[in-house]
């Protein structure tokens, strides 16, 4: 039995046409992504799409567009924006300062330390992502900089850079190539994976291994990625050797300020201290991956086998994509509008403190063209849609 998601309506209209890459989907704004997504650097037409015809992208390009220039503003970070940045920081280092000046006794440290954790997962969601993008200034070096809270949380930001777009990006839920689809065995996310026994029961073990997302990042992953890469990108891509020297100094820094002080400086058992690390990576890993799984692996969207399925990387993100609510200000504001992942992919080089009327710009933009939007209207729904493709997929072949 085929998904659901795998009777798209788009396919009839795009089958057999090319896609390269995203970069038929932005906005045309000039990006700032740098040189390790070469898929991301210029917006050119998509094929098929010629200038003098008002097609789905064009006019949907053309409304993004008009959105920022309209009204003569910035689609960088606005006010919103660098309170977030603000608020976030202050929280990661008041939570430290209130350990060292207060040494706190037993339960009050594992609150305060789960409190820096919180804010970490925050950093990520809100901070580290945006600036991945080269979403928040204008000016690369401040991206940059804001780049490095990836490294602060433990998590290798050239690496995460490279996954995230090569491996994302250019390439959603396209088997073999985007990197959010390597369930490592343990899990199929894509029904074009060979099936499992164990994958049977996927669903029921998917939140247990979710918590551990951020664990596998800070102990495994980045080094896999560096040394034993999976992905033929990754293989023949030469890293510069100060790459290196980052990721092994970001692991020690991460680990000493989040273990080693601890028990060092505060006298803490490294019994009491590893139980508030894993807890803090628990709240991390579930937190980042419901976030990012709910917006690609869920049971109404499709999966392509290869890249000839669309003409335009527009067509490509609507039909492997899905929104959730969008219309609860408070899971964007806390979540770093990825709830709006649509719009998040039209337009990544956009801070997303803009998602929210971009999204109301694509939903009727796409119902005027009839053109499925896929959206969930809250977090609990889009998850409980998650667990219903992984049910599906451990169980057919």
């Amino acid at each position: 039995m085929a998904l659901s998601g795998q009777h798209n309506p788009l396919l009839a209209l795009n089958a057999e046409a090319p896609v390269t890459s995203e970069t038929e989907a932005v906005i045309s704004l000039k990006p700032d992504i740098d040189d390790l997504v070469p898929s991301e650097v210029s917006p050119r037409h998509a094929v098929g799409d010629p200038a003098n015809v008002s097609s789905f992208p064009k006019v949907l390009r053309r409304r993004l567009d008009s959105f920022f220039a309209d009204r003569n503003i910035s689609p960088k970070a606005d006010r919103t924006m660098w309170v977030k940045i603000a608020l976030g920081l202050a929280v990661l280092a008041g939570s430290w300062i209130v350990l060292y000046a207060l040494n706190p006794d037993s339960w009050k440290f594992v609150a305060v330390y789960l409190l820096n954790g919180l804010a970490q997962t925050f950093l990520l969601l809100n901070i580290a992502h945006d600036s991945n993008h080269n979403a928040i200034s204008s000016v690369r070096s401040v991206n940059k900089v804001l780049n490095y809270v990836f490294d602060v949380c433990g998590i290798n930001s050239y690496m995460w850079r490279i996954l995230h777009h090569r491996g994302h990006h250019s390439c959603i839920n396209l088997h073999g190539e985007d990197d959010a689809l390597t369930g490592r065995r343990i899990f199929r996310f894509t029904p074009h994976e060979p099936r499992a026994r164990v994958q049977r029961f996927q669903h029921i073990y998917a939140l247990f291994f979710y918590a551990l997302f951020s664990l596998d990042y800070v102990f495994l992953r980045d080094f896999e990625s560096f040394f034993f890469p999976s992905h033929g990108y990754l293989k023949r891509t030469k890293h510069p050797v100060r790459e290196y020297a980052i990721l092994f100094a970001g692991k020690g820094f991460y680990l000493t300020y989040m273990i080693i002080l601890p028990v060092v400086l505060l006298g803490k058992s490294l019994l009491l201290v590893a139980l508030a690390f894993v807890l803090t990576h628990i709240i991390v890993g579930l937190t980042v991956s419901l976030v990012f799984q709910t917006t690609h692996t869920v049971d109404s969207t499709y999966f392509p086998s290869n890249r000839g399925e669309f003409d335009s990387g527009v067509y490509h993100i609507f039909a492997t994509t899905a929104d959730y609510a969008t219309s609860n200000p408070l899971v964007g504001w806390l979540a770093g509008g990825l709830n709006h992942h649509i719009v998040h992919h039209l337009c990544p080089f956009v801070c997303h403190t803009h998602y929210g009327p971009l999204t109301r710009i694509v939903k009727q933009t796409a119902d005027e063209y009839g053109v499925p939007y896929r959206q969930h209207p809250t977090m609990s729904q889009a998850i409980r849609h998650h667990l219903i493709l992984l049910k599906r997929l451990g169980s057919e072949a």
